[in-house]
């Protein structure tokens, strides 16, 4: 059965139920010796805390989408075919406008939130760049199908989950097509596409979304392979002016990377509860050296760019959870790269989908505003303490350190692996 299969579920809750009945009926009727009415008492006992951790575990799990099947929860799933090195740019010198095109089958995706607003459909691809083979999932907006808009393309957000975390999480725990249905029917947001390609792709690892030969081509697989599998299937813009990248906790790390490495495929990115330093994910494949540190840092990108990237960065976060990422990116960044900085009181939540779900309709509408922009902002950064979008003023909080590290160190990219701790 299905990790994350109703089925799966309905069993769990079936066997709880039984092991609260089982020693409530049987425990004064076990008979034998003592040693046999004991063991027998027992496994009553390891039966009934078993399947209630089973249960609490799997309402979490479709809750937050962590671990989207059995392979990825017991880490013996592998969507990497081959890592070649392919070069500082993550092409290997491949020419991507002779690649053939590919077309691909798509099928009805199947779990919580992916029946909603019109329904999210699924497809496995097969990189040819990148070497991975995984699974992409893409909602279309409600104009897509509509006869006014037959030869429109359509802008495409990219969206990437935390680590663990399952590409269905955008959809799912964080419902964002539910959300932004209704705004896209009344022209307040944008008609995006929005597309979630998996992001787990070896086993007990982050990947750091960085290209390490030999390991993996993450980097190339989210940001060469998965755009122009989408714009030759769907009427999608190309990148970079009709492509923009989100992510939350490691997936923001992910979306800012990304955004900032490749000016030429991206327009915007958003990084919610986000950090700069991939060692802020301690499994992360990207904080493994510091060549690859450096090489995967946003902060350090931009800093030593001889010329400013023409993107916009959205990033929001707590004190001492992607707010110093923020200030530390928007500090270094030189027009007309623009950072808007969001920080978020404690009250707000914390390192979970309850902090990030209510930011989706803001996110996007700070996307729209980008995209009707034609263009990128060039009129400064700007930083916010009130969750909406950025008016333009600046306040910056006075905040404590944490974890024993300074925040420039923890958003720089100089703090320990002992003291880079970045959830509260």
């Amino acid at each position: 059965m299905s990790l994350t299969g109703t089925p799966f579920l309905i069993t769990t809750i079936a066997l709880a139920a039984v092991a609260v009945l089982l020693p409530l009926a049987l425990w004064s009727r076990v008979r034998g010796p003592a040693l046999v009415r004991g063991a027998a008492r027992l496994l009553m006992v390891l039966f009934a805390q078993a399947t209630a951790v089973t249960l609490v575990f799997l309402l979490v799990n479709n809750s937050n989408n962590l671990y989207d099947n059995w392979g990825d929860l017991l880490g013996t799933g592998d969507h990497v075919q081959a890592a070649a090195d392919l070069g500082a740019d993550g092409t290997g010198g491949i020419s991507l406008r002779e690649l053939p095109k590919v077309k691909q089958t798509f099928r009805e995706a199947n779990g919580p939130g992916m029946h909603a607003a019109g329904g999210v459909q699924v497809t496995d691809l097969k990189g040819q760049v990148s070497g991975v083979d995984a699974e992409v999932y893409v909602w279309l907006p409600p104009q897509y199908h509509e006869a006014a808009y037959r030869h429109r393309r359509f802008p495409v957000v990219e969206l990437l989950p935390g680590y663990p975390g399952s590409a269905k999480s955008w959809f799912g725990s964080l419902h964002a097509p539910q959300q932004l249905l209704p705004l896209m029917k009344s022209g307040q947001v944008t008609p995006f596409i929005l597309v979630s390609p998996r992001t787990t792709l070896i086993a007990d690892a982050d990947t750091g979304c960085a290209n390490i030969p030999g390991r993996v081509n993450a980097d190339t697989w989210l940001s060469v392979d998965v755009p122009k599998m989408v714009t030759d299937n769907f009427r999608a813009e190309g990148g970079p002016g009709g492509w923009a990248v989100a992510g939350y906790s490691a997936g923001a790390h992910c979306a800012a990377k990304l955004a900032v490495a490749h000016p030429d495929r991206y327009r915007a990115g958003v990084s919610l509860s986000g950090y700069n330093d991939p060692i802020g994910e301690p499994l992360s494949l990207a904080a493994q050296t510091p060549q690859l540190r450096a090489a995967n840092n946003p902060y350090l990108i931009l800093k030593h760019d001889r010329v400013a990237p023409a993107i916009s960065l959205y990033v929001s976060g707590e004190s001492g959870d992607g707010y110093e990422a923020g200030m530390a990116l928007q500090k270094v960044a030189k027009s007309p790269t623009a950072v808007d900085v969001v920080y978020l009181p404690r009250s707000a939540g914390g390192h979970n989908m309850a902090l990030w779900r209510p930011q989706i309709t803001t996110v996007f509408r700070w996307l729209t505003q980008q995209f009707d922009a034609g263009g990128h902002k060039t009129t400064g950064n700007t930083s916010n303490t009130t969750g909406s979008t950025p008016s333009g003023r600046t306040t910056r909080p006075h905040l404590p350190s944490t974890a024993g590290s300074t925040r420039a160190a923890l958003a720089s990219g100089t703090a320990s692996r002992a003291t880079a701790v970045r959830k509260p």
